[in-house]
C-alpha cells in the first residue's frame, strides 16, 4: 500500500478526512494512477497513522476518508543524528536513503578541513539541501517510516561541535583509536537507560585531521573504532548506525 506523509492540520479527526495537497497529488493521480475508493497509508509525521480510503481527487488536494487510525510503531526508541562530513559526487545522496531507511533522525552535512564539495552561494547550498530532503522523504514512504528525517543545511565542523551538545552521546569513527569499540563504550556507560539521542560523527574522504580529532574531545565526542578495516565514508555511517539500533534500538527483534 502506498505511503504519503502529511502535517497533523491536513487531518480533520471530526469529520473523519484527511487532505493530501502538494506534489503528491500529481504523484497519486498522474504516476500512481490511484481512483476513488483505493486505500493508501497516511503518517502524520508525530504520533499517528492512518489507513485512509480515496473520496475525491482534484487538481490542489486528495480527500481520504479515515477506514483506520493508530499509533506510530515504525520509529526507533532512540534518535540518532548523522554529522556526515559531506562527500563527493552522490555518496551523500546514498548515505541519506540507506541511513533513513535504518531510522536516523536527523542529517546534519558537515564543512570539514578535508571536504572537496564547494557550495557557490547560500542559494546552491539550499537547492542541494532541497534534493537531498526529497530523497528522504522518498526513502521513508519505502521504508514506511513514522517520520521524515529532517536533513540541515550544511555547517561547518565548529558550529556542528558547539550544536552536538544536544544529543545525550557523541561517537567518533576515528581510524586510530585502538582500543574503545562501540560496543564497550555502550557497556561502560553506567546509566545507559539514560541514553535517548545519540550523534554519530562520520568523516569525508581521508576523514578527520588530527586538529578535528582533538577539537572534538574536548567536546566530549568519544572515539570509537569500527574494526582492523578501514571503512568508506559512505559505509561507515551505515556501520555504526546499525550497530546503535541493534544495541539500543529495534534491529534484531526483543
Amino acid at each position: 500500500m502506498n505511503r504519503f506523509f502529511v502535517v497533523p492540520s491536513q487531518v480533520n479527526q471530526q469529520a473523519r478526512t484527511i487532505s493530501i495537497v502538494g506534489d503528491d497529488v500529481k504523484h497519486i493521480g498522474k504516476v500512481l494512477r490511484l481512483v476513488v475508493g483505493d486505500l493508501v497509508e497516511v503518517c502524520d509525521g508525530q504520533a499517528l497513522e492512518y489507513i485512509g480510503r480515496i473520496d475525491e481527487i482534484s487538481k490542489e488536494q486528495v480527500t481520504l476518508s479515515i477506514e483506520k487510525q493508530e499509533n506510530i510503531f515504525t520509529e526507533p526508541p532512540i534518535q540518532v543524528r548523522l554529522y556526515q562530513g559531506i562527500p563527493k559526487a552522490t555518496k551523500m545522496e546514498l548515505i541519506i536513503q540507506k541511513t533513513t531507511e535504518m531510522g536516523i533522525s536527523d542529517i546534519i552535512p558537515v564543512m570539514t578541513d578535508r571536504t572537496i564539495v564547494q557550495f557557490n552561494n547560500e542559494k546552491d547550498r539550499e537547492k542541494k539541501v532541497e534534493r537531498w530532503q526529497k530523497i528522504a522523504d522518498e526513502a521513508s514512504k519505502q521504508s514506511k517510516r513514522g517520520k521524515i528525517p529532517r536533513i540541515h543545511i550544511p555547517m561547518t565542523y565548529t558550529k556542528a561541535l558547539e550544536a552536538c551538545n544536544e544529543n545525550d552521546l557523541n561517537v567518533l569513527a576515528y581510524e586510530k583509536e585502538k582500543t574503545m569499540g562501540l560496543k564497550a563504550l555502550i557497556a561502560s556507560l553506567v546509566e545507559i537507560t539514560e541514553v535517548k539521542s545519540i550523534g554519530i560523527w562520520i568523516g569525508p574522504e581521508g576523514g578527520f585531521t588530527g586538529k578535528e580529532i582533538e577539537k572534538a574531545l574536548s567536546h566530549d565526542v568519544r572515539s570509537i573504532t569500527l574494526g582492523p578495516r578501514i571503512l568508506r565514508t559512505e559505509t561507515a555511517g551505515f556501520a555504526v548506525l546499525s550497530m546503535l539500533m541493534y544495541e539500543l534500538g529495534d534491529l534484531g527483534g526483543a
